[in-house]
C-alpha cells in the first residue's frame, strides 16, 4: 500500500469514527428501534402550595432536569399516584409547566396533551415542542381538594425521550407531606415573576 492508499484509508477511518462518536452522543437507540436517554433527567423533587388536609385549591409542584449529556429531550413525564386510601383528583386542563423551579418560575411551556390512566390515575404530561438537554422544568398540577388524613403521600416520576418508541426511566418518587390541621401547613413561598429584578 503506497503513501496515498494509507493516507485515504487513515481519513475514510478518521471520518467513520466521527460520524460513529456523533450519532453516539445524540442518542441511544436500540436494535428494536427504541430510543432511551444517554443519561436520563435528574428529579428534584415535589412540594405542595397548601400542606393541610382537606384544603381546597393546591398545586403539587414536580421538578426535573434535562442534564447537557441527555442525548435525547424530554417528551413526556408521567405521575402516578401510588395506592392510598384518600386520592387526590386533578384537575388536567389547568395542568401547568416552565423553565425552572417552583419558587422561580422561567418561561410558560406549551403542553401537547395532559391525559390520566382511569385505572392507575397516572397522569401523562407531554411537551410541545419538546424540553432540550440543559433545562429545568416543573410541572405544576392543580389539585381540587387535599386529601383528608394527614402523611406522606407518594408519586411515581418516569420520564420519555422523543421518539416514536421512546423508552421511559423511572427516575423515583415525589413526597407530598400532608399535614391534619393546626400542623405545618405554610404556604409555599410566592414564586417570583419572570420580569422580577
Amino acid at each position: 500500500m503506497n503513501h496515498r492508499s494509507r493516507l485515504a484509508t487513515a481519513l475514510m477511518l478518521s471520518v467513520s469514527l466521527v460520524g460513529f462518536i456523533g450519532s453516539s452522543a445524540q442518542s441511544v437507540q436500540l436494535a428494536d428501534g427504541k430510543t432511551h436517554f444517554v443519561q436520563p433527567p435528574r428529579f428534584e423533587g415535589a412540594i405542595a402550595t397548601q400542606k393541610t388536609a382537606r384544603f381546597f385549591g393546591s398545586t403539587y409542584y414536580f421538578t426535573l432536569t434535562v442534564p447537557e449529556n441527555a442525548g435525547e429531550s424530554l417528551q413526556t413525564v408521567i405521575i402516578t399516584p401510588e395506592p392510598a386510601p384518600d386520592r387526590v383528583e386533578f384537575v388536567l386542563k389547568q395542568t401547568e409547566a416552565f423553565e425552572g423551579t417552583s419558587d422561580r418560575e422561567g418561561a410558560k411551556l406549551p403542553l401537547q396533551t395532559v391525559t390520566q390512566d382511569a385505572k392507575t390515575q397516572a397522569i401523562a404530561v407531554t411537551f410541545n415542542p419538546a424540553v432540550a438537554a440543559g433545562k429545568t422544568v416543573t410541572i405544576g398540577l392543580y389539585a381540587t381538594r387535599n386529601p383528608d388524613v394527614g402523611g406522606t403521600y407518594l408519586y411515581g416520576v418516569t420520564a420519555f425521550p422523543t421518539g416514536a418508541q421512546a423508552s421511559g426511566q423511572f427516575l423515583g418518587y415525589g413526597r407530598i407531606q400532608i399535614y391534619d390541621g393546626g400542623q405545618n401547613s405554610s404556604l409555599l413561598p410566592q414564586r417570583v415573576p419572570n420580569n422580577a429584578s
